[in-house]
């Protein structure tokens, strides 16, 4: 390996829904994400792990910052506040068609008291006229100390390349931390959860809100070439439940055919999955449930 290689942890933070798990499914060239128009979709750190010939970057997708409103809440901005101390960049993501707003300045005021490089990207600039964009590099550049304000599009692959050059050059020289081909740090099961999750809030839209948890039940390889998953989608109310289910099943068979598109394209072999509904009344505030579900934290 080079003696000059570079290596480092890049925490991508924002408001929900600006972009930070497309923008991470983009660099990592697979789908380690999900990705939902819904905000907080992304509940626990997802790192996504780039090598290149003589950088290898981690990338990290926290939650969406916001103002908790219950424990699953507290929990999401604790990993994603605790992240910003630990990493050698930060990427505040912005929605270039949305602008500034009040939960922009809740960020802006934790990101005062790190000390890493913070870089502002203005995602989304596919939705926007370029005279919008001006306006809004003036209206951000004496909000923060930025290192650099960048303008993306990670939906269709614009100016990635150079916004990945120049986090290249702020990097300290370090050794590959990951094997080449490997992509994320998260195992399969987790990601397999979250990929089912993707197609509830996908498909369901307003009806079932955030209120849901995937807990995976068994994961087998039943013959040579079919893996057999087992899988339960946790609500918190009867009624959602039935939305989940749907007329005679319909919308649990819709969410599983979907999923299960993905979840063979990740494993790369034929899937069977089997999914199930059950109501676990106010889950989201009972520590027991969380850490059940997969929500630990060493601090929470």
């Amino acid at each position: 390996m080079e003696n000059n290689y570079k290596s480092g942890f890049i925490a991508i933070i924002g408001r929900p829904n600006v972009g930070k798990s497309t923008f991470l499914n983009r660099v990592i060239g697979q789908k380690i994400a999900i990705m939902s128009d819904k905000p907080q979709t992304t509940r626990n750190k997802i790192q996504g792990v780039l090598t290149l010939d003589d950088a290898q970057m981690v990338f990290i997708d926290t939650p969406g910052i916001h103002k908790p409103k219950h424990r699953l809440g507290d929990f999401m901005m604790k990993i994603a506040e605790n992240t910003l101390n630990e990493v050698d960049a930060i990427l505040f993501m912005i929605n270039a068609k949305e602008g500034y707003g009040k939960g922009d300045q809740f960020i802006l005021d934790r990101l005062s008291k790190v000390n890493s490089p913070v870089f502002l990207i203005i995602n989304k600039i596919d939705l926007i006229q370029p005279e919008k964009l001006l306006e809004l590099i003036e209206q951000y550049k004496d909000k923060g100390n930025f290192e650099e304000i960048i303008p993306i599009s990670a939906l269709q692959g614009n100016n990635v390349t150079h916004l990945l050059e120049v986090l290249k050059g702020h990097l300290p020289e370090g050794p590959q931390y990951y094997p080449k081909d490997q992509i994320t740090d998260h195992p399969e099961r987790f990601i397999i959860t979250e990929l089912i999750r993707e197609k509830v809030l996908q498909l369901t839209k307003e009806e079932v809100p955030h209120s849901i948890a995937v807990v995976m039940e068994n994961l087998e390889k039943r013959d040579s070439d079919t893996i057999f998953i087992q899988a339960t989608i946790i609500t918190e109310r009867k009624t959602q439940k039935g939305i989940l289910i749907g007329k005679q099943g319909s919308m649990l068979k819709n969410i599983g055919k979907n999923a299960r598109k993905d979840i063979e394209s990740l494993l790369g072999s034929k899937v069977y999955l089997e999914l199930w509904v059950k109501v676990k009344k106010d889950w989201r505030n009972k520590q027991s449930q969380l850490h059940e579900f997969g929500f630990r934290n060493d601090e929470y």
